[in-house]
């Protein structure tokens, strides 16, 4: 045999090895076709085999399910459902535009699921309220530095429709992190849909379960180089460059300056956020301000007719027609996670209790309204990795807009839901129908036997590992609905995610909002729809 036939057959041989062996390449398990396939073939067999009838709620697949007819007239209902829409191309006289923080795709199909299961059905046949909205589309979250956006670039966004860097509220891209002199150049502020519509004689006003200084509700009103600057004591902390006079906190932009000073209602948490620290606000806590300012009695001071309110009960009690504007401060910092709160909490507002109020407060300006509304704590429940949380807090949120709903009209009334950004939550495996969305897959295990949670994370604080990197079985330990999920990557916290978000409208002009879009792109459709701001030269009045 030649050295060059020798060659050949090593070759030849090596070749032959790489078509049927399992290599590693560049650190990548790497399958060949045939064996793939056995692979998929045997994972699908041991799903059957093992997929019991009886679900683990107790509960088996609707027997009209199985039948083909129940499937065909459910798609013949919605066809005809969607043939009968009819295009809503008249003015918007009010717009209710809807976030829920952090409220990924993965997060509505969850939530969905908990809702039919806490209504003892299987879950996955149920639907949430926004998802009933005729149209429906996508947004594109990044900003102009981040490839996966926080809440502060994307606020600004979708309520200015400009795109901004990181941490960023109200500013345009020229601005850098923590630049005190830049954010305060009126050259790089951006315009709110807010302002927009109280230049056009519109009532205005914002509901958060966040506190009000956070970076989605001061989209519609702040300009700062730093989320975090919400009352002046926290400028103080991030050591901010400064050029000249002092930044405005954010706290401060809000009862000072245009837009905020103007907007009718403001409801949500931060109470420590307005007072100084020498005194204690109506929960106890010590207020953060180092200036001397308590910017509640300021507010009371320029709204002689305004109110303030701090539970529940007085919320209830308010008049909206003696009341001429509304503060709404239900908490020092953020607000209870309504699951906490109904036990811990039972004078704390509901979201649907805020937006019921707000919207009878501002229904009253006949040239109509603007009115933001947040479910932020969302985005808190996943950041803790705490779905439980998360998911009952987009319920929430869900309730609130079925209330919105009921008080308003469709045809005059637009209301828009969307997110901000996404997180990282997954739903893993192949759980049966009417598996507990909130608890471990009944019917599948990881190649060590161990079973593993429906739910979890890419990034966490808790990965359930013993000293040698196993796996724990969850199963041996007490597992409830508000358990910390198991994640892959060891962080302190959650963390957002990059993929685009949902959108549904209902109302005059909803159809615009369908297909896939930018995201700075929403608040000058919502404006073309009200003929205000900057949508006003396009739209036909």
């Amino acid at each position: 045999m030649t050295h060059d036939s020798k060659t050949f057959l090593v070759i030849g041989l090596i070749a032959a090895l790489a078509c049927t062996a399992t290599t590693k390449s560049h650190g990548i398990l790497d399958y060949d076709e045939d064996s793939y396939h056995s692979d998929v073939f045997e994972r699908h067999t041991h799903m059957a085999r093992n997929m019991p009838s009886d679900l683990a709620q107790n509960k088996i697949t609707p027997p009209a399910e199985k039948d083909s007819q129940f499937w065909i007239k459910n798609a013949q209902r919605a066809v005809k459902q969607r043939a009968a829409l009819r295009l809503k191309n008249k003015k918007a006289k009010n717009v209710i535009f809807f976030l829920g923080d952090g409220m990924s795709v993965g997060t509505l199909t969850a939530a969905r699921i908990l809702k039919g299961q806490r209504q003892g059905r299987t879950g996955e046949e149920s639907v949430l309220t926004m998802e009933q909205f005729p149209f429906a589309g996508l947004s594109k979250t990044y900003c102009t530095n981040g490839q996966t956006a926080d809440s502060a670039c994307s606020a600004t966004a979708y309520l200015t429709g400009v795109k901004t860097n990181l941490l960023m509220i109200g500013v345009n891209g020229h601005v850098t992190f923590n630049n005190c002199s830049l954010s305060s150049n009126p050259e790089y502020h951006t315009e709110s849909i807010a302002q927009w519509a109280q230049r056009a004689g519109k009532s205005t006003g914002i509901v958060t379960t966040t506190t009000v200084t956070h970076a989605s509700p001061s989209g519609n009103y702040a300009h700062v180089a730093n989320r975090n600057w919400e009352s002046d004591y926290d400028i103080v902390k991030s050591k901010a460059y400064t050029h000249g006079e002092p930044c405005a906190d954010i706290a401060k932009q809000l009862v000072q300056q245009e837009p905020g000073k103007n907007f009718d209602v403001i409801m949500g948490g931060g109470f420590k956020k307005f007072i100084p620290h020498t005194q204690h606000d109506v929960f106890g806590v010590q207020g953060e301000r180092r200036d001397g300012l308590n910017l509640v009695e300021e507010w009371l001071g320029r709204n002689a007719h305004g109110k303030l309110v701090t539970n529940l009960k007085e919320l209830q009690a308010i008049d909206c027609h003696e009341t001429s504007k509304l503060l709404g401060l239900f908490h020092s910092s953020h607000m209870e996670y309504n699951a906490k709160a109904q036990m811990n909490k039972p004078l704390q507002p509901r979201l649907k209790d805020m937006t019921e109020a707000a919207i009878k407060m501002l229904e009253k300006n006949d040239q109509g309204y603007y009115l933001f509304i947040e479910g932020g704590r969302i985005d808190h429940g996943h950041h803790n990795t705490i779905a439980g949380y998360a998911l009952d807090e987009t319920l929430e949120f869900d309730e609130a807009i079925r209330r919105a709903l009921e008080l308003t009209s469709e045809e005059e009334t637009l209301i828009v839901v969307t997110a901000d950004h996404s997180h990282t939550m997954s739903m893993s495996g192949y759980p049966g129908r009417g598996n507990p969305i909130l608890g471990l897959n009944q019917y599948n295990r990881d190649l060590e036997g161990i079973p593993y949670s429906v739910l979890n994370y890419a990034l966490g604080p808790q990965q359930y590992q013993d000293e040698n990197g196993k796996r724990l079985d969850l199963s041996t330990q007490k597992y409830d609905d508000y358990l910390v999920k198991p994640s892959y990557i060891h962080t302190k916290m959650g963390a957002h995610a990059g993929e685009d978000v949902a959108i549904f409208a209902r109302g005059p002009q909803a159809h615009l909002f369908s297909g896939t879009m930018e995201q700075n792109v929403l608040p000058h459709l919502m404006a073309y729809a009200a003929c205000i701001g900057h949508g006003k030269q396009f739209c036909h009045e």
